[in-house]
């Protein structure tokens, strides 16, 4: 039996994803290149940051994303301490998200959508909060441009839960509309004292 969040609309939303994906690898290719070669510069090998990341129905994939940070030493040891100031223009900007067109092009992730966080949260949901993986995980979402690292775990997962919802080609449009707004503003880039946001520990259920 199909859920009944299940809708005409996924199959559109995947055209969609596979053209402007396809479209933005191609007209990006220059700015990539020339990315690639100041992080190669200035964070040295490897270039492309890579890490297993949960994907539609808890489905592990590899997120591909340009490199923000230095490698860990002895006094480098937080992501505060290993964020470059390269790394801080290419977050501000979002240039270091350019590579994950490529996770959207092969079905790994969608333009729009809830981010896709550490596979180790995934235990730490509760039901409500697992929700976020009953759609592919987006370059962008709901929660990204209602405040993205300055909100709550709680407040972020209620607004991925709000999209898998009432996600339709408006709400993308709208939400994609004001990505690039929230990009130019640099707003809500990171939590205070972090390099994005503390980790996720898990949702305190309420008594009774």
């Amino acid at each position: 039996m199909s859920r009944p969040d299940a809708r005409p609309y996924d199959a559109v939303k995947r055209v969609i994803d596979i053209s402007v994906s396809a479209i933005g690898l191609v007209i990006t290719l220059p700015i990539q290149a020339a990315t690639a070669a100041v992080v190669l510069a200035t964070h040295g090998r490897p270039v492309l940051f890579r890490q297993p990341r949960p994907g539609k129905g808890g489905k592990v994939f590899e997120l591909v994303k340009f490199r923000t940070m230095k490698h860990p030493t002895a006094t480098m040891v937080t992501d505060e301490q290993r964020l470059t100031r390269v790394g801080q223009v290419l977050r501000s900007t979002s240039l270091d998200e350019l590579p994950s067109l490529w996770n959207v092009l092969k079905g790994d992730m969608s333009l729009v959508g809830p981010r896709p966080l550490r596979t180790h949260y995934l235990p730490l949901y509760n039901a409500h909060q697992a929700r976020r993986h009953e759609v592919r995980p987006g370059v962008t979402g709901l929660a990204q441009v209602r405040g993205r690292n300055l909100l709550t775990w709680e407040d972020r997962f209620d607004l991925d839960v709000e999209y898998v919802g009432r996600r339709s080609l408006r709400l993308d449009l709208c939400i994609l509309t004001e990505t690039i707004t929230a990009v130019l503003h640099r707003t809500g880039i990171s939590a205070h004292g972090e390099a994005t946001m503390k980790p996720f520990t898990g949702t305190e259920e309420p008594n009774g």
